[in-house]
């Protein structure tokens, strides 16, 4: 072997991996709730995620449903626990901020359906930026 597999170019592995039955499945399913082209998506959990994580990703999406379901109304229809814990698309503390800005919304009079709808844009725009 002449050089250190860590310096290696894992693509083509974290591609194969995303492209399984259980993780296309997740990748489809999470694009089609979140409005992003699976493409965007695939990329972006190639090039944050590591192997360990992704290869754990549909195991941790399915509990994450399930916790989600438990979860009060307006954190489970943001989703607030599947996106920043299960599958970490994005940080916990960008999630508490997007979370925090819905309920002020709320509170501001907002409808709940305006408020997590402007939320879930938010969290679309921090995957895809």
């Amino acid at each position: 072997m002449s050089g250190y597999l860590y310096e290696k170019d894992l693509s083509s592995m974290k591609y194969a991996i995303l492209t399984s039955t259980r993780h296309d499945r997740m990748v489809r399913e999470i694009a089609d709730d979140l409005g992003i082209p699976q493409l965007r998506l695939r990329r972006y959990i190639m090039d944050q995620f590591d192997m360990l994580l992704m290869e754990n990703l549909p195991a941790r999406y399915e509990q994450g449903k399930r916790l989600t379901a438990e979860a009060p109304a307006a954190e489970r229809d943001l989703k607030t626990h599947l996106y920043s814990r299960a599958v970490p698309l994005i940080q916990e503390e960008q999630m508490e901020c997007i979370f925090s800005r819905v309920k002020e919304m709320m509170e501001n009079g907002m409808p709940e359906k305006e408020a997590v709808s402007a939320g879930r844009r938010l969290i679309r725009e921090a995957i895809l930026a």
